[in-house]
C-alpha cells in the first residue's frame, strides 16, 4: 500500500478510537501500534503527527502520546457584512476590477469525489512522480552545508547555471532568477511589464491560470486566434496595432490546452512583431520535459533565439516531478530584469534554499534522466490509449489534434452537446473532465473539453474514463 494512504487509515483507525481513552490518558506505545496495524514506525510517527497537529493528540517525547484535553473554547461569529461594502467601494474608480474567477484553476487542483477518474488533473499521477529521487535529493539537500541559510535572492548561482544551459543559446546564469514555481513567475512577469488598465494578448485558447493572474493585475486579456501551427502571425500584428499592448503570452510549445507547437515559420515572426510594436513577449515553456518519446527533435525556446532581450521566458522543475516541487526560472535580458528581480524580492524575498538545494541534487543526479525517459515513454503509452479510445467510442467528439508533448487532449463538443451540461454529466457518471469555457477569454467558437491523461493510474483508468464519458455523452442524446 502506498505510504501516504497507509498513515491516512491509520490516521483514520487511532481518531475513531480516541473514545476510549479518558483526556491526558496514554496511546498504547509506537511498537504496539506497529504490531497492532501492521505498519512501519515511520508511518506511526506520522498518523500520530497528523492527530497531534488537529489537536487531538499531545506527543511527549520519551513518554508516548496522549490524549489532548478536550477544547472548551467556543469559536466566535463575527459579523463580516461590511467586507462587502470595503471590496466594491472602489470598483467605479478601478479600470479593470480585481475580483478574480479562479474556477477554472480550481478545477485542475482539486481532487475529485473518492471513485471519479480524474480526467481533469494538471499534475502526473504519483506512480509518475520521481518520488523516490526526490526523497533521496531532499535528503542530500539536507546535509549540505548552509542547507538552511538565506540563499541568494536570485537563486543558487549552480541552479540558475542549470537552467541556462536547458534554455541554451547565449543565455548564461546572470539572465536567469529562480521563482517559486511557473505561475509564480507569470505573475511577476505580467506585473512587470503590464500596467494595471492595459491590454495583454494571449492565444486563443489558453491556460485558464495565466488568465486569472492578468485579471488579478487589472489587465484586460486580448485574444488572438490559434491553429494546428499555434497562434497566428497577421492576427498577433493585427492586435497588436489595435490595442496598443506592450506584452504577448505564449506557450510555443505542446500549448495547454490544444497542443499545438508553434511552426518554425512562424517563430522569428512573433519575436518580430513584438520586436515592432515595442513590446515583450512572455515565453511559457511549460511542457519541454513533458515531451512523448515519438516526438522527434525539438524546437530551441524562443528566448534562446533572441539577442534583444524581447522574450521573457519562464520555465518550472514543478510538471515533469511534484505538485509540491515548486521551483521554476524567470529568464530575461536588459533592463527589465532589474525590474523583474525587484518585483519577485518585494513579493517573497526568494525561494527556499532546502527546496533549491533538493532540485539542484535532483537534476545532477543519474535519476533525473532515467524519470524523463520514463514519463516520455508513458506519456506516449497514454495518449495513445487514450485517442483511441476516443476515436472509438466517442467518434462525434473532434479531436482536431493529437499533440507530441504534453499531458491532455482537447476535443470540439458538437452543437447538440451543451459544454456545461456534459461536465456535469460526467461527474455523475464518475469522471471529472475540465470545462473549455474557461480557456477563452472571449466568447468561444464552440463547447470544448480537455482531457488530462496524466493524473491517472494507467491504461485501465483510462478506458473505464472513456467509458464513463460514454455514458455522460449518451444520457444527454436524445
Amino acid at each position: 500500500m502506498h505510504e501516504r494512504s497507509s498513515v491516512a487509515e491509520l490516521a483514520n483507525s487511532l481518531r475513531a478510537e480516541l473514545n476510549r481513552y479518558s483526556p491526558g490518558g496514554k496511546l498504547p506505545s509506537s511498537r504496539a501500534l506497529v504490531e497492532r496495524y501492521r505498519v512501519s514506525p515511520v508511518t506511526v510517527t506520522r498518523a500520530l503527527a497528523q492527530l497531534a497537529a488537529e489537536g487531538l493528540v499531545v506527543t511527549r517525547p520519551g513518554a508516548g502520546a496522549f490524549r489532548a484535553e478536550p477544547r472548551t473554547r467556543t469559536p466566535v461569529v463575527g459579523d463580516t457584512s461590511w467586507q462587502e461594502v470595503a471590496l466594491s467601494a472602489d470598483t467605479a474608480t478601478e479600470l479593470v476590477p480585481r475580483a478574480v474567477d479562479a474556477s477554472g484553476v480550481l478545477v485542475t487542483l482539486s481532487a475529485p469525489p473518492p471513485g471519479v477518474v480524474e480526467f481533469n488533473g494538471g499534475y502526473l499521477h504519483p506512480s509518475l512522480q520521481p518520488e523516490r529521487a526526490m526523497a533521496a535529493a531532499l535528503a542530500r539537500a539536507g546535509r549540505r552545508p548552509g542547507a538552511w541559510g538565506r540563499p541568494p535572492t536570485d537563486g543558487l548561482p549552480e541552479l540558475r547555471e542549470w537552467f541556462a544551459r536547458e534554455i541554451g543559446g547565449t543565455v548564461t546564469a546572470a539572465d536567469v532568477l529562480i521563482t517559486a514555481g511557473g505561475q509564480s513567475a507569470i505573475t511577476t512577469a505580467l506585473r512587470a511589464l503590464a500596467p494595471p488598465g492595459t491590454h495583454v494578448l494571449v492565444e486563443s485558447p489558453t491556460y485558464p491560470g495565466m488568465l486569472a493572474i492578468a485579471r488579478a493585475a487589472g489587465l484586460r486579456p486580448v485574444p488572438v486566434p490559434a491553429d494546428a501551427d499555434g497562434v497566428r502571425p497577421d492576427l498577433l500584428e493585427a492586435a497588436f496595432r489595435a490595442t496598443g499592448a506592450r506584452v504577448f503570452v505564449s506557450q510555443p510549445l505542446f500549448q495547454n490546452p490544444t497542443g499545438a507547437v508553434l511552426a518554425t515559420e512562424r517563430r522569428r515572426d512573433v519575436v518580430r512583431i513584438a520586436r515592432a510594436a515595442g513590446a515583450f513577449v512572455i515565453e511559457d515553456d511549460f511542457a519541454r520535459r513533458l515531451v512523448h518519446e515519438d516526438a522527434g527533435p525539438l524546437p530551441a525556446p524562443l528566448a534562446a533565439e533572441d539577442p534583444d532581450g524581447v522574450v521573457v521566458h519562464v520555465c518550472s522543475l514543478t510538471k515533469p516531478t511534484s505538485p509540491s516541487l515548486r521551483v521554476g526560472a524567470l529568464t530575461a535580458r536588459g533592463p527589465v530584469l532589474e525590474r523583474l528581480r525587484a518585483i519577485q524580492v518585494v513579493d517573497s524575498f526568494f525561494v527556499a534554499r532546502p527546496l533549491q538545494e533538493a532540485a539542484l541534487e535532483l537534476v545532477g543526479s543519474p535519476a533525473w534522466s532515467r524519470h524523463l525517459r520514463t514519463v516520455s515513454q508513458e506519456l506516449r503509452n497514454r495518449r495513445d490509449t487514450m485517442a483511441a479510445a476516443l476515436t472509438l467510442h466517442l467518434p462525434d467528439l473532434a479531436l482536431p489534434h493529437i499533440p507530441f508533448g504534453g499531458y491532455q487532449l482537447w476535443l470540439r463538443l458538437p452543437e447538440t452537446l451543451p459544454e456545461s451540461a456534459l461536465v456535469a454529466a460526467a461527474l455523475r457518471s464518475g469522471v471529472a473532465v475540465a470545462p473549455g469555457r474557461p480557456y477563452f477569454c472571449a466568447e468561444p467558437p464552440a463547447g470544448h473539453i480537455r482531457l488530462s491523461f496524466a493524473g491517472v493510474a494507467g491504461p485501465a483508468e483510462i478506458a473505464e474514463g472513456v467509458r464513463r464519458l460514454r455514458t455522460a455523452v449518451d444520457e444527454l442524446t436524445p
